[in-house]
């Protein structure tokens, strides 16, 4: 797979170009340079498309740049900004908490384009009207005025999307609802984009149109991806504790001695390991660690009891049955946690949680197909499934 490239850093934002970026490079050099001379074989053309080019991602940074700083003004972390083939995108840890920061970021983007469009325009009134300065600076601003203007359209993933599920948030408070308002709109507008290109190829013979179809399936895609991540996050919320435990532990006799522990359940248990909990005296003693029991002397196993070594309840990590599942998640992740122990009302153990056990939660609840054999992998190795990262999921859910 391939990666992006880190050309440098902005204001302490990482910079990254995807491969793809290079392809439309060429291709915006190229129709820049055809303008100026159609047979292509002009240096100076050339040079002016590729000036052009640099100048239109250079506006696409300054873009990007706009959502980054009011993002990050709000206190959200901005791991990169990456131009790729259809533009540029920043990668920012959450989103904001309320539908006026969420609306002050999205708006940003647009705002910095429409400005530079301005800018460039009055430029343009100071340069002579037929030199190849003009030109260039007049279609630059052209440029962001369109860029300006076409991310203002309603429909995620584009910033008019973002700004309409902010609208919506704010006038129903539940973001849920802005996003799959905004995600909607963008794939019916997505679906005329791809329906509309493809006509006019079919109509006019000119390919030229398949970038519209191009785009608009980029914008469809990306409004469905928003869609499903929405409602992967209402499930996540809705979902508990209890929804996704299991029973797969067991309670020993806390009196048992550490010898008999180890060759009773130990060495006789082939089973992908599970906790042990030591109980006596008619309550939990805790948690019984494999780790620990490989600390003590040999000669002292006949002698010590299981329930000198056992980790209290109020010691280990524990959520309880109504803890929701982004709260779970958060949890294990930040403590890098294999499992949780879920205690009832009373604090008596009611069953234990790990990252397979979340997984097969959410896939039963959205009809997801995901096998039982996927969920012992995950079960062992203690890793999500690429492309179902839950705990970044709920890192951008601003928990």
């Amino acid at each position: 797979m391939q990666k992006n490239w880190q050309i440098g850093s902005l204001f302490g934002i990482p910079l990254f170009i995807d491969p793809s970026w290079l392809f439309i490079l060429l291709f915006v050099t190229a129709i820049n340079a055809g303008e100026f001379d159609p047979t292509l074989r002009s240096v100076v053309a050339w040079g002016t498309g590729f000036v052009m080019a640099l100048l239109l991602f250079g506006s696409v940074l300054l873009h990007e740049l706009g959502h980054s700083l009011v993002a990050r003004s709000q206190g959200i972390k901005v791991n990169s900004i990456t131009l790729f083939i259809f533009g540029g995108i920043a990668a920012i840890d959450r989103e904001s908490k309320t539908p006026g920061g969420a609306f002050q970021v999205a708006i940003a983007g647009p705002v910095v384009s429409l400005i530079l469009s301005g800018l460039f325009y009055l430029l343009s009134k100071t340069i002579a009207s037929s030199g190849l300065a003009y030109s260039v600076v007049l279609d630059i601003a052209t440029i962001n005025l369109v860029l300006g203007l076409f991310n203002l359209i309603p429909g995620l993933p584009l910033d008019g999307g973002q700004v309409l599920k902010a609208a919506v948030w704010k006038i129903t408070g539940n973001r849920f609802a802005g996003v799959h308002w905004a995600a909607r709109t963008g794939k019916v507008i997505g679906g005329f984009a791809i329906a509309l290109g493809l006509l006019l190829v079919l109509k006019t013979g000119d390919f030229s149109a398949i970038w519209l179809t191009l785009i608009g399936s980029f914008v469809f895609r990306n409004a469905d991806a928003y869609d499903q991540l929405t409602k992967l996050q209402e499930t996540l919320l809705q979902l508990v504790a209890s929804d996704a435990m299991t029973r797969d532990y067991r309670v020993i006799d806390g009196t048992m001695s550490l010898r008999d522990f180890a060759d009773q359940y130990i060495l006789a248990d082939n089973r992908t390991p599970i906790p042990y909990y030591a109980a006596a005296h008619g309550r939990y003693q805790g948690l019984v660690s494999i780790e620990d029991l490989q600390t003590i002397e040999r000669s002292r196993w006949e002698i010590d009891k299981l329930e000198t070594i056992a980790h209290s309840l109020s010691e280990i990590p524990t959520v309880v049955e109504k803890t929701t599942l982004v709260e779970a998640i958060q949890k294990m992740e930040t403590r890098q946690l294999k499992r949780l122990t879920v205690l009832t009302p009373a604090d008596a153990i009611a069953g234990v949680i790990d990252r397979g056990d979340i997984v097969r939660a959410i896939a039963t609840k959205l009809n997801l197909p995901i096998s039982e054999a996927e969920i012992k992998r995950i079960k062992m190795e203690g890793t999500y499934p690429a492309g179902f990262q839950l705990g970044a999921i709920v890192q951008g859910m601003g928990g």
